[in-house]
């Protein structure tokens, strides 16, 4: 037969393993969740870079919606580009600050 002291220790031994099981289970779930929540941050900055070099490449310039009309909020620049190339709306400021 166990002694009684021994099967006192022991008994507070695992009690004290299944609180720190616990505690472990719970520190799991909670680097698992972390870990998860910035992998699909990474999947979503990913997409958005994507898609912003997609816009950048194809549009140049972002084009807003100005009272129904789409609008370029910065017009492409190059060098040796006539007047004429820029919008309606950029000539027609030239001309004023003229």
């Amino acid at each position: 037969m166990v002694d009684p002291e021994v099967h006192e220790r022991i008994t507070a031994r695992r009690a004290e393993l299944d609180e720190l099981e616990e505690q472990l289970v719970k520190q799991l779930s909670e680097v698992r969740a972390e870990r998860d929540g910035l992998a699909l941050a990474v999947g979503v900055w990913q997409r958005m870079s994507e898609q912003l070099a997609d816009e950048r490449a194809t549009a140049g310039s972002p084009v807003v919606q100005v009272a129904g009309r789409a609008v370029r909020l910065v017009p492409d620049r190059a060098s040796g580009v006539a007047e004429s190339a820029l919008p309606a709306d950029y000539q027609r400021i030239l001309a004023a600050v003229r």
